[in-house]
């Protein structure tokens, strides 16, 4: 039986259907508002508003609850590698062994990019920032596989050229930067062994993968693989809904993760701790200032837009970021402040009482940074991450018989109605522009 929920505007009463989702969170159908009542809803940053029905991933923000495809992150981190994970995530379903295997055959197969791309990577100013260039080299991308995915093998090969393809122009971009050779991967590395041969390795110093930092690896991607509706995502969906190709989708998504307050969050953590080592503060001022409402001051990495508890992604990589540390018996002093600022705010009843917890951005800024990843790179990590998230939100938008080109509406509060004055009548000297 179907639920409705009662609306009255101006006297005239309409019923709206309310939807349920698999875990019970409900919405408000409001298709037939403005059509029936002239009204429209209004909501900045859509924050109470569902855009789509989704199987790919559930995340409860009260609880800390994080699942993709109905697997709870935690085993995931624990037992899956990233590929198994990205084909979960594109495919729907874990994979058989046999078939782990050929899309782990075939992402070394794609690995390679065309030669004359190179081309565009040298033409860059050196100081471009790599997500600059990767949004860019993932839309040319288009031009150099044309050929469209009109078949759900189009659809897979072309998943897995993205996967493959990507990871490679990131560590492209970060060696053309450091004007290195290229390095090429190797078929006998797994995914994330070879991006970090591909980063590190050089001609007069071989780089040793070693398994800590591999594993360290697979469980980053793995929690940043997808992340329900979040800003990125929803403008994969927003540009796939005009019915374009899935490169200019994702270039889209690419540089709407770039922004501070979106991807470029654990970048932001690693500037905190410098400023504060640079400038010699305590940790203590610097999370009394976070406390101070009249000062400007933010602390970088703590709490989250949607979870009101524990991150579940910063539980997980909180344990990984310490056995890196340990293992690797790295002396930082950047990592030394992290650490003590992490002790005393998880400790600390305002931060408690605000549910100002540390997030995965504070963990992933500083194992990236034990890890040696450059600081304009880590942006483009969680990129590589969140690209089979993407790939799958895509696709869904894409056969989704309900999905409609994206065209949200507005409330105009700018002039009236107002005559055309012509040039010399114009008042004189303007300030404006």
């Amino acid at each position: 039986m179907t639920e409705y929920a009662t609306l009255t505007v101006n006297g005239k009463t309409i019923e709206l259907p309310v939807t349920e989702g698999k875990e019970g969170e409900k919405g408000i159908d409001i298709r037939r508002l403005r059509q029936e009542t002239g009204y429209i809803t209004f909501d900045p940053g859509f924050a109470n508003t569902g855009s789509c029905k989704s199987t790919i991933t559930y995340m409860d923000g009260e609880k800390g609850i994080l699942r993709y495809r109905g697997i709870p992150i935690e085993e995931l981190a624990e037992h899956s590698s990233f590929v198994e994970t990205s084909y979960l995530l594109i495919n729907g379903e874990l994979p058989t062994r046999q078939k782990l295997n050929r899309t782990s055959v075939q992402l070394n197969d794609h690995s390679l990019i065309h030669e004359d791309m190179q081309n565009f990577y040298q033409n860059f100013p050196r100081a471009s920032h790599p997500m600059g260039i990767l949004s860019a080299m993932i839309n040319a991308l288009r031009s150099f596989y044309p050929e469209l995915m009109t078949t759900d093998e189009g659809y897979e090969q072309t998943a897995l050229r993205l996967l493959s393809k990507v990871r490679t122009m990131a560590t492209m971009a970060y060696k053309i930067s450091r004007g290195h050779k290229v390095e090429y991967p190797r078929p006998d590395y797994t995914y994330c062994a070879n991006f970090l041969h591909m980063m590190f390795n050089t001609p007069v110093k071989p780089y040793i993968v070693r398994k800590e930092l591999v594993k360290a690896l697979n469980v980053f991607w793995i929690l940043h693989a997808d992340h329900e509706q979040n800003c990125s995502t929803s403008v994969v969906r927003s540009v796939g809904s005009a019915r374009t190709n899935i490169y200019a989708s994702i270039s889209a998504g690419v540089s709407a993760l770039w922004g501070d307050l979106h991807g470029g969050a654990n970048q932001a953590v690693v500037q905190m701790l410098t400023e504060i080592y640079e400038q010699g503060l305590s940790v203590e001022k610097v999370v009394a200032r976070a406390k101070d409402k009249k000062d400007p001051f933010r602390l970088m990495g703590f709490g989250h837009r949607v979870y009101k508890t524990y991150d579940p992604r910063a539980k997980i990589l909180k344990k990984y970021v310490h056995e890196v540390l340990d293992k690797l018996n790295i002396d930082d002093p950047l990592l030394d402040i992290a650490l003590e600022l992490e002790e005393i705010a998880i400790n600390d009843e305002y931060f408690q009482k605000y549910n100002l917890y540390p997030n995965v951005d504070f963990y992933s800024g500083i194992l990236l940074k034990a890890m040696q990843i450059p600081t304009n790179m880590f942006t483009v990590m969680f990129a590589i991450g969140r690209l089979p998230g993407w790939i799958a939100q895509w696709r869904e938008n894409l056969i989704d018989p309900e999905q409609r080109l994206v065209r949200p509406r507005q409330i105009y509060t700018g002039y009236n109605h107002r005559p055309y004055i012509p040039i010399d009548e114009r008042v004189k000297d303007s300030e404006q522009w």
